[in-house]
């Protein structure tokens, strides 16, 4: 996840603290908590509740480290809060909230063909490297009143989103890593159980028991 020229790279994410309940949404949906650990990146996790027993994995965060709660997002750091998924894209998966395909003065069936697309075939580093997301985009906003600069934009002539999200990956080394953008990554397969399971208006928690940045 990038802002302006730079890819922004969450699946990311999400609690109010690093002692905050995860909470379902009521509505019997998997709910996704990720625990990041600022003094070692590796053991960075992330737990899909799925039944009969619930999935963990590996994550990887944003470069400048851990954003403290109710912060407006900022470029190479990931939030703490709580989320709730707004968009879930894939080659074989579009979904989105009426109110950001409204946002973006463009058709759903335009978004569905094209947006997902778009963004996996930049190269964003300019090293002839495209697929930065993987096999998938699970976009994620924010419960609290932040304002977020998430926005469609066009880049290099391609129509794209910018938004913090937990997303794929076309180099599994960068998981358990702080090298993103500011969004969560995991390996694709992982992205690809999370495309099974994960529904608009999931939420997910993002905590750590370590110091975030003010």
């Amino acid at each position: 996840m990038r802002v302006g020229l730079l890819p922004f790279g969450l699946v990311a994410l999400l609690g109010l603290s690093a002692c905050s309940a995860i909470q379902n949404n009521g509505q019997d949906q998997p709910t996704i908590s990720i625990e990041l650990d600022a003094g070692d990146p590796a053991n960075s996790e992330g737990t899909l509740k799925t039944k009969p027993e619930p999935l963990s994995f590996q994550v990887g965060y944003g470069r400048y480290g851990i954003a403290c709660a109710d912060t407006s997002f900022r470029e190479g750091e990931t939030p703490l809060g709580t989320f709730k998924v707004n968009a879930i894209l894939s080659p074989d998966r579009f979904e989105m909230d009426p109110a950001l395909i409204k946002q973006s003065g463009k058709t759903k069936a335009y978004l569905e063909e094209n947006l997902f697309k778009n963004m996996s075939a930049i190269d964003f580093k300019g090293d002839g490297e495209t697929g930065e997301y993987g096999k998938g985009y699970i976009s994620l906003e924010p419960l609290s009143d932040t304002e977020q600069p998430f926005k469609f934009n066009e880049y290099d002539g391609k129509f794209r989103w910018y938004s913090f999200a937990i997303h794929g990956t076309n180099d599994k080394s960068r998981v358990g890593q702080r090298v993103t953008g500011g969004c969560i990554n995991v390996n694709d397969a992982t992205m690809a159980t999370l495309l099974q399971n994960v529904k608009l208006g999931d939420e997910v928690v993002v905590s750590s028991e370590g110091p975030c940045n003010e």
